[in-house]
């Protein structure tokens, strides 16, 4: 076998149609897209939802509902959850930052903890909506429920303040 002589191999190379070449080819007059209509022009494309004229389906449903623009979607985070993350790395605040660490949660979600299961350690939890169930389960356990309105970051030290001002 040499550079000269390599060829594909047979039948898998086919010669293309050559469309609209005359009525020599075969292939000429209406250039295999029959006689008329948008799909014989140039520049056809259907548009999505099209059904040739007939009201298509999306105008003969009726409209329902709505979408309220005020709506808030949690990532429901159970007490078992919590109870695992406390087991497993011995936290004692669980906020989102441990959350988004552990893969429970994307970094833009906001966290709801939710009551199931049961929760024996002793946990700060800081997230930004709590069942009334959950808030009892972890004061029960010795620990705190807060939100993150109400979570303030440590103070600064006094050289840091200077040196942004």
């Amino acid at each position: 076998m040499n550079l000269n002589n390599l060829k594909p191999a047979p039948g898998s190379v086919k010669t293309r149609k050559r469309i609209g070449r005359g009525p020599g080819s075969g292939l000429g007059g209406t250039s295999t897209r029959g006689h008329k209509g948008a799909k014989s022009r140039s520049g056809y494309s259907k548009r999505r939802g099209f059904e040739g004229g007939q009201m298509p389906l999306q105008r003969r449903l009726p409209k329902f509902g709505f979408t309220n623009i005020n709506r808030v979607e949690y990532k429901a985070i159970n007490l078992d959850i919590l109870q695992t993350l406390a087991e497993s790395k011995s936290y004692k605040v669980i906020n989102r930052d441990v959350l988004v660490q552990a893969g429970f949660i994307s970094a833009s979600q906001k966290v709801k903890i939710l009551a199931k299961g049961s929760l024996s350690a002793n946990l700060h939890v800081v997230a930004d909506a709590f069942s009334a169930a959950a808030v009892k389960a972890i004061e029960a356990a010795g620990g705190k429920a807060q939100l993150v309105s109400e979570f303030t970051a440590p103070p600064q030290k006094e050289e840091n303040k200077a040196i942004e001002e």
